[in-house]
């Protein structure tokens, strides 16, 4: 007896929206699918032992999927539970409405071998996505009739019943006609099916059984090959995070991580966490040993994969780390979710953003941990993703500073080794108020750099700053333990005594009119001639007044866009050295050939600091001139 019904209202409309909008990559029907026969089998499993059912063994609990190019069908099918009329009428007929979300609510707290990933209903209908019309046979365990179920969508649906031999459910999808953009027949391929059961139901506790078609030896003759029919196992089962920590060895994980993320070299350090609560999660985090080709470039895109219960839902889960942890690569599986959710909803999701909370603790503790016990090897990770810690910083103006200061190291000029903040705070004498730094390309132009020799004179530290990102991450954080941070290239460093004050100011009020006809010959490049306070033995240096650093105005340039921020140039002249002599003597002899000697030492100034000439033609020039002059 065939009878025809219509789908409610409501449900024809949220039909509409799951096959056109929520879903939006068709791949994905037969994970659900795939989804919903487990679920069917661990209906069964759980009767089978909360009423002593001793002839249903797990073992014997499997999911067969198969497929007929000819008829253009596709058939998936579970050895569970299975339906009657009635559970068709309210599962299938009301959309949204979950067996398997309502046995998971009744039984949640009993039997945690029992594991419902599913929910029949909604995720079945992701079936139509690429079936015109579906059929479902289903025999219910312990009655004798059996039933189906069939829909072309815009017709509703009938329920007739069947003669089926066994309990279980039998699904068969009938592929949609091709078209000039789309090609339903890739579903008709084994190798197709197989790469979807890999990627997505590749952890399902039930085997899932295909017949392959495979090349073999022929029995008489093994050089010559046949083809043959053979039932494979499509999936692995048992997920690595899965199992036991302390049964894992660590070449286990390096070999999952090479497989599962396409890279060559061990990880540096594997995090396996499992977490119950409110949430609960397994999660496989890995720091890479080195950055990946394109972890630099706009194509690189950061998240770890995501899982339900075993079953795949997403490759790159980005809300689950942060920016500042984007070089983080792993798993997270969830209990706690649910499969029949877009990516878009998911992300958004309250249960995804706790999951992120969590492991973003879990990654800094981590971090703090292998600092504090595995120095080398922190210095090894901050060598190749330091800058991405300096960089969130940075990026969140300052608001990850309490989060992250503690993890960066600069490289010690005293110590001879990178350092962190507070090592540096702590080596600080009682007369030191400030933490100095200098910025350079690499530490070997740093340490020669004419303004970092006074300061190191003193017995001051300095800190080497190479990478673009770190004076604009210093001046986000502004202070460490209330140690503001000082850049030896930039501003006054205050480090003279009162006696070496007078004197310097002295010497510049009577040398007033040789700075004033140097900063006029210099015109608009400089913002002033100063007698220096910070040079020992170099003649001259740039620096800059606060604001924009040297340094900064470089990186700036630098960039795609090329900001044409200037920092304030000031040239500083050694007085304790001979060229100021010099100066002094050709000013009272020729006032006007300063101008050619003031240019000479502003562009010998501005290639110490790595600066760019604007005519190397005329500043090569004007040497040969000069040492003429000097030979006459």
């Amino acid at each position: 007896m065939t009878e025809k019904k219509q789908f409610k209202a409501e449900s024809q409309r949220l039909l509409d929206l799951m096959i056109n909008s929520i879903y939006t990559h068709r791949d994905i029907f037969l994970r659900e699918l795939i989804s919903n026969a487990s679920d069917a089998n661990d209906k069964l499993y759980y009767k089978a032992l909360t009423e002593n059912i001793s002839s249903i063994a797990k073992d014997d609990l499997s999911i067969t999927l198969s497929f007929d190019k000819e008829k253009r069908t596709i058939t998936i099918k579970d050895s569970g539970i299975g339906m009657n009329k009635e559970d068709l009428e309210n599962n299938l007929g009301t959309i949204a409405n979950s067996d398997s979300f309502a046995f998971k609510a009744q039984n949640d707290k009993e039997h945690e071998d029992i594991d419902i990933i599913g929910q029949f209903g909604v995720g079945f209908y992701a079936a139509f996505m690429v079936a015109k019309k579906v059929e479902v046979t289903s025999k219910k365990y312990g009655e004798q009739q059996g039933y189906t179920w069939v829909s072309q969508v815009v017709d509703g649906y009938e329920i007739f019943e069947t003669n089926v031999a066994d309990h279980g459910t039998m699904i068969t999808l009938h592929l949609k006609d091709n078209s000039e953009d789309e090609n339903f027949d890739e579903y008709l391929d084994q190798y197709k099916l197989q790469s979807l059961i890999k990627k997505y139901s590749d952890y399902v506790h039930y085997p899932i059984k295909m017949a392959m078609r495979v090349s073999k030896p022929k029995a008489d003759n093994e050089k010559e090959y046949e083809e043959v029919e053979e039932i494979q196992t499509l999936n692995s089962m048992i997920p690595l995070w899965k199992r036991n920590k302390n049964e894992i060895t660590d070449e286990e994980y390096s070999e999952f991580y090479q497989d599962k993320f396409n890279d060559y070299h061990e990880p540096l350090k594997v995090v396996h966490t499992s977490v119950e609560g409110n949430i609960s999660y397994t999660s496989l985090l890995f720091i890479p040993s080195k950055p990946p080709m394109d972890y630099f470039s706009n194509d690189y895109e950061k998240g770890l994969q995501l899982y339900s219960r075993g079953v795949f839902i997403m490759d790159k889960a980005g809300d689950l780390v942060p920016e500042h942890f984007r070089f983080i690569k792993g798993l997270v599986d969830s209990q706690d979710l649910s499969l029949n959710i877009s990516r878009e909803i998911l992300q958004q999701d309250r249960q995804m953003k706790s999951i992120a909370n969590s492991i973003e603790k879990k990654i800094q503790r981590e971090l703090e941990n292998l600092l504090k016990n595995e120095r080398e090897k922190y210095e090894e990770f901050f060598e190749n993703f330091g800058i991405q810690l300096k960089f969130g910083i940075y990026n969140s103006y300052g608001m990850l500073k309490d989060k992250l200061q503690d993890l960066l190291l600069f490289y010690s000029a005293k110590q001879d080794k990178m350092i962190t903040l507070k090592e540096y705070v702590e080596a600080m004498g009682e007369d030191q108020k400030e933490i100095f730094f200098a910025s350079g390309q690499d530490k070997a132009k740093i340490a020669r750099l004419p303004q970092v020799e006074l300061v190191q004179d003193k017995g001051f530290d300095v800190l080497y700053l190479t990478d673009n990102v770190d004076e604009f991450t210093l001046q986000m954080m502004m202070n460490y333990a209330e140690k503001p941070f000082k850049n030896v290239q930039q501003g006054d460093l205050n480090l003279e005594t009162e006696e070496e004050k007078e004197k310097l100011e002295q010497t510049a009020k009577e040398n007033t009119d040789l700075l004033k006809a140097l900063k006029d010959a210099l015109q608009d490049k400089v913002e002033d001639v100063k007698i220096s306070s910070r040079l020992k033995s170099h003649p001259v240096c740039i620096v800059s007044s606060d604001g924009l650093s040297l340094e900064m105005e470089k990186v700036l340039a630098a960039m795609p866009n090329g900001q044409e921020a200037k920092a304030k140039r000031i040239l500083e002249i050694n007085p304790n050295h001979a060229i100021f002599n010099a100066l002094q003597s050709i000013f009272q002899k020729n006032p006007e050939k300063v101008k050619d000697y003031g240019a000479l030492l502003y562009d010998q100034a501005l290639l110490i600091e790595g600066f760019t000439l604007e005519d190397p033609v005329e500043f090569s020039n004007r040497i040969c001139e000069l040492m003429v002059e000097a030979n006459k």
